[in-house]
């Protein structure tokens, strides 16, 4: 019986990646089971979830105050001075920008007119940097700021703008920048909220809550909701004849129930969330009172926050309870300024002297004193200050006196916790209109505050639907001539 000939035969494509792919498989299941595993390991009887957890590598920051203002400030009005819009004030567009034509605005008058603005910039600080006349109080603090003029998104709308600088994404539904820094870091206090929202005193923004959300992670994860003065969280205070003694006897029953029906339901985060958050309602009756008592601060204090002024009363009572917060431990602070619609937030439509010009008298001087309060307490160099809006406004008018708004640009500064103060960063074009020199999409942003926070936002990761999910998407470049 004849043999035959032995062949080595070749592989086809197919079978070529039907064996890889065995391999790729193989290393995606290796992830995928120690990633479970360490989910696991959180879901355990006693687990926290905001027990403060190691960060990827150094911080140079443990904590966060957002200053958030809502309604979209004019870069050419406040920290980007334009001389370019000086010269062309009141010619088109297209005649002062090589190429540019008219242009798509919410308002639908793209054809309008350049408008120089009415404002005067000055010089401030060894570092020379130039800020509007409306903010005198910031000027003087330059030297600790870092400007970032190139900031840009996607969005012309308030709604997905809000949700795009909150939670990377112009839709709703995805957790907050304060969730995923919740997440990543857990908390230093455990009887405040990690993560506390002062809203203006005029209203909250457009889309509201979803804005300070966890998303489709544990509601833990979510942004508490403060006010800063009285009760500084509703329905908080057990009820008329309830003592302390007969609510903790209750709340251990509920707690030992709940946790025996967490046995039937393992992995329930809903059900773990609630158990943690009656146990944390319950410290907060005793602690979170504290926080909005000023009776210790100073009068030299409060007149530093603007409090003694009823134009900065109410905006310099959050900064300095931002600052009670943080000094308090807790991770994540975002404060407001601008609620409702109109005029009423930074949405300057009809006249920025009028709505730019009151929003800033309101802010300047508790943001300053905030940011010297910090410095002098030896928190600022612990403490990232970061100060934006959802975006930009046009360099062309509307109605004469205001602007669009324009995503296309906006100026945001950061300051303390590792920032490199008395710089800027990239540059609008030469009227303002769009990102120029060294361009960073709000993913870039929010890498870097993670950055400082000492987290890695590609690591930094939520399981979701299959898909490991992050804050900045497939990535952001941190920008690192922000930091020191």
């Amino acid at each position: 019986m004849s043999r035959k000939p032995h062949f080595t035969n070749a592989l086809s494509r197919r079978d070529f990646l039907a064996r890889a792919g065995g391999g790729f498989g193989s290393l995606a299941l290796t992830f995928m089971l120690a990633e479970e595993a360490k989910a696991k390991a959180l879901r355990t009887e006693n687990h926290n979830p905001l027990l403060p957890k190691p960060p990827h590598f150094t911080p140079t920051a443990k904590n966060v105050i957002f200053l958030f203002m809502y309604g979209g400030p004019s870069q050419v009005d406040t920290f980007d001075p334009k001389q370019e819009l000086i010269k062309h004030h009141g010619k088109k567009l297209g005649d002062a920008l090589k190429g540019a034509g008219d242009i798509k605005t919410f308002g639908g008058e793209g054809n309008a007119p350049l408008m120089r603005s009415p404002f005067s910039f000055k010089k401030y600080g060894k570092s020379g940097i130039e800020v509007s006349e409306i903010f005198p109080h910031i000027g003087e603090q330059v030297d600790d700021l870092c400007f970032i003029r190139s900031i840009y998104g996607e969005s012309n709308n308030h709604a997905p703008a809000l949700f795009q600088m909150n939670t990377g994404s112009i839709l709703q539904g995805h957790p907050s920048v304060g969730s995923w820094v919740t997440y990543g870091l857990g908390t230093e206090n455990q009887n405040l909220p990690s993560y506390v929202v002062m809203t203006d005193h005029r209203g909250g923004p457009i889309g509201g809550a979803p804005n300070w959300s966890s998303g489709f992670m544990p509601a833990t994860y979510q942004g508490t909701v403060f006010r800063s003065s009285g009760t500084p969280i509703l329905d908080l205070s057990p009820g008329e004849g309830v003592t302390r003694e007969s609510q903790r006897s209750s709340l251990d029953l509920l707690g030992k129930l709940n946790t025996d029906h967490l046995h039937s339901n393992p992995g329930d985060s809903d059900l773990e969330a609630r158990i943690a958050s009656y146990e944390l309602a319950y410290r907060m009756q005793m602690n979170a009172p504290e926080v909005v008592d000023f009776a210790k601060e100073t009068e030299e204090t409060k007149k530093l926050y603007g409090m003694d002024n009823p134009e900065t009363e109410k905006f310099g009572r959050k900064c300095l309870m931002a600052r009670r917060l943080v000094e308090r431990g807790v991770r994540f602070v975002q404060v407001y300024s601008g609620g409702g619609h109109g005029d009423d937030t930074w949405d300057a439509h009809g006249d920025i002297v009028g709505n730019h010009g009151a929003h800033a008298r309101n802010t300047d001087k508790p943001i300053a004193g905030l940011l010297m309060d910090l410095k002098r307490r030896g928190l600022l160099k612990d403490t990232l200050v970061v100060w934006a809006g959802e975006f930009g406004r046009l360099p062309i008018s509307q109605g004469g006196r205001g602007r669009d708004h324009n995503p296309g640009v906006q100026t945001v500064w950061m300051a303390g916790g590792g920032v490199k103060g008395g710089t800027v960063i990239g540059e609008s074009d030469e009227v303002g209109l769009k990102a120029g020199r060294d361009p960073h999409h709000i993913r870039d942003f929010h890498a870097t505050i993670l950055h400082a926070m000492g987290l890695n936002d590609m690591a930094l990761t939520y399981l979701y639907n299959g898909r490991y999910q992050r804050l900045t998407e497939n990535g952001g470049q941190v920008i690192k001539a922000a930091l020191a």
